[in-house]
């Protein structure tokens, strides 16, 4: 089969599509045929190994894992004698690791289900990581209540897509922080208000916010401070990729510092993984009150130029190959 394999760090002219062998199917596992994967920052950090710290588990001079890619959708191909769920046909969408690739082998106990049969297998695709990172962003670490006043910083992104529109399912009245190309689109995923950052500092107008989440990483802690209520919460996400050795981790570090001693809630978060959470979103999926957002869509042999696209930064929701 195909897949894409790289095997030292660096820009994506290390990628590789080479033949390799089969997926092992254990006997609780399922063999899906991937027919479309999404690209996601952390694919980025582990193809570059950046920050250094990354490094500790992913390999110290060079890859241990070979592999990219962390969702998909597919068809089951293939089923371990000890599973249930699942049958040969059966199409289906989740996490794996390696799944930029035609066939991928994940455990039946892991965060894969049933395909909502609303979305494509592309749409599907996108949804895992990121709205997974959106759910238990808005939901696990800031503690959403219907009413509250959510800012969303980074409203265009993968995650900010479905930040905007979990924040809205859960009964919050949401803000979302974008450029002026994506203002109409953000609006039109449910967002109350939409600011355009070229025209105004989000930081000093407005009202006081009970959540900001936080994809950004593009203002200081202060000025990010300063939107919350007094006893708002600040998730952050992600940040600017700033300093080989910790990246935005840097950031998280001063938030840990600063939070006991203020009223506000600062937490940062990796994601988590995991079946029930998905069920949540699929459920959102299947009301029609979250709908993926796919900017493009490249093959399986460009991924390569999906990843020189993605790292660009200008991506509107989600880059998805296909397979």
């Amino acid at each position: 089969m195909k897949a894409i394999r790289y095997y030292t760090y660096g820009s994506p002219d290390v990628l590789e599509l080479p033949d390799i062998d089969m997926p092992v199917v254990g006997d609780d596992d399922v063999l899906v045929r991937v027919r479309a994967a999404s690209a996601n920052v952390l694919d980025l950090a582990l193809m570059r190994g950046m920050p250094y710290i990354m490094r500790g588990q992913a390999g110290l001079s060079r890859p241990k894992a070979h592999g990219l890619g962390m969702d998909m959708a597919g068809y089951v191909e293939a089923v371990g004698k000890n599973v249930t769920k699942f049958r040969p046909g059966d199409e289906v969408f989740g996490g794996g690791a390696g799944t930029f690739a035609e066939y991928v082998s994940v455990r039946e106990d892991s965060a894969v289900l049933r395909k909502p049969a609303s979305l494509t297998f592309e749409q599907a695709a996108s949804v895992p990581v990121a709205a997974l990172t959106a759910l238990q962003a808005v939901r696990h670490k800031g503690h959403i209540q219907p009413g509250h006043k959510v800012l969303v910083n980074g409203a265009a992104g993968g995650v900010g897509t479905f930040a905007v529109q979990i924040a809205k399912a859960l009964g919050a009245e949401v803000t979302g922080v974008c450029s002026t190309r994506n203002v109409d689109m953000v609006r039109s995923i449910g967002a109350d208000k939409v600011i355009d950052y070229t025209q105004e500092d989000f930081t000093r107008i407005g009202p006081r916010y009970d959540l900001l989440v936080d994809m950004v990483g593009n203002r200081t802690l202060s000025e990010r401070r300063r939107v919350l209520a007094s006893k708002g919460v600040l998730v952050a996400v992600g940040g600017p990729s700033k300093g080989r050795w910790l990246g935005p981790m840097a950031g998280w570090v001063k938030m840990a510092v600063v939070s006991p001693v203020v009223s506000q809630s600062l937490v940062s978060f990796m994601l988590q993984r995991n079946r029930e959470d998905l069920v949540v979103v699929s459920e959102f999926l299947e009301a029609g009150s979250v709908t993926p957002v796919i900017d493009r869509t490249f093959p399986l042999g460009d991924v390569a130029e999906a990843f020189r696209y993605f790292e660009a930064g200008h991506a509107k929701g989600k880059v998805v190959i296909t397979v």
